[in-house]
């Protein structure tokens, strides 16, 4: 497999889809997005894109979820019980390939911008990382040893229920969970808190307090499964609140309070970071999924059909 193969990426996201058709962050032929509304709209405007691209080898797919991961699944590729209205038991890998005779990768697209951050961006070099997205949704994508860190199923992070700050009792915003970190920190979650979009809150509004803290939280699970040599950010919330990084490499050090001790926690300056590859880690992780599916091309099950 060649890397300078072209691959047709698709991030689908609670708020947006991109396309992409390219081969890494250097060689970007076209993007192209699409709104998230109701799934046969979104998905036939996705394939109008790819219907007028010629050349791809492959089509990588980084989803919003959950989604089935389990190639031996009658349901995988498909976004299982998501939030999302409209979107639960959505097909879209057998979709794309039952079109396309070229082989699909898919997965979520946290775990697809994790992989984009480890080739390219701000976890190059490193063999475990994890990616969080704090936006629409809040996810996390682990890696190790280069590999996405999966069993059962794919890491949904974002929905752990963690401690709450005295005197916070807030319900939360997630249908499933109420006060989980997503319920508690996603963009959704602060607007139904406040009244207010996030970009719009002022940096010492007090319900960033509670933001923090529910994401401090989470960095420090991540932080115990051993798994991360180093965390990314990305996600509307954290690219459009800049004030929240050092609170949260501040409190991050605060919940850990000293238990890892690992060169790699002595600075959260460079143990929390930004995504290097800004708003293009979903979809250049879209296109290393494409890649693997092309490598892999044998043991796809959708790779002919």
């Amino acid at each position: 497999m060649s890397e300078a193969a072209l691959i047709a990426a698709l991030e689908l996201g609670g708020t947006k889809c991109v396309a992409m058709l390219a081969s890494g962050p250097d060689a970007i032929l076209e993007e192209v997005r699409v709104p998230t509304t109701r799934p046969e709209e979104t998905l036939a405007a996705l394939e109008a894109v790819l219907d007028g691209w010629r050349g791809f080898a492959a089509i990588g797919i980084g989803s919003f979820g959950p989604v089935s991961i389990d190639r031996q699944s009658r349901d995988y590729g498909q976004i299982t019980s998501t939030p999302k209205p409209g979107w639960a038991n959505t097909s879209v890998a057998r979709r794309f390939a039952d079109r396309y005779d070229v082989p699909v990768g898919f997965h979520t697209d946290v775990v697809g911008a994790v992989l984009g951050e480890a080739r390219w961006g701000a976890g190059r070099g490193l063999d475990a990382l994890a990616y969080v997205t704090v936006g629409t949704g809040i996810g996390a994508g682990m890696i190790a040893r280069g590999q996405p860190v999966d069993g059962l199923t794919h890491a949904e992070l974002g929905h752990i229920r963690v401690p709450r700050l005295a005197g916070d009792d807030w319900s939360g915003a997630c249908p499933f969970h109420g006060a989980c970190v997503e319920g508690l920190a996603s963009g959704p979650a602060i607007a139904a808190r406040t009244g207010i979009k996030g970009e719009d809150l002022p940096a010492d509004h007090p319900v960033w307090d509670s933001v923090v803290d529910a994401l401090a939280n989470l960095m420090g699970t991540l932080t115990l499964t051993g798994v991360p040599r180093r965390i990314v950010l990305g996600g509307g919330v954290m690219v459009g609140n800049p004030h929240l990084l050092p609170r949260l490499r501040t409190a991050t050090k605060l919940t850990l309070n000293g238990y890892v001790v690992r060169p790699e926690l002595e600075d959260m300056d460079t143990f929390i970071v930004p995504a290097a590859l800004g708003a293009n880690a979903g979809p250049l992780g879209a296109v290393v999924l494409g890649q693997q599916a092309l490598a892999e091309r044998d043991a796809t099950p959708f790779t002919r059909v």
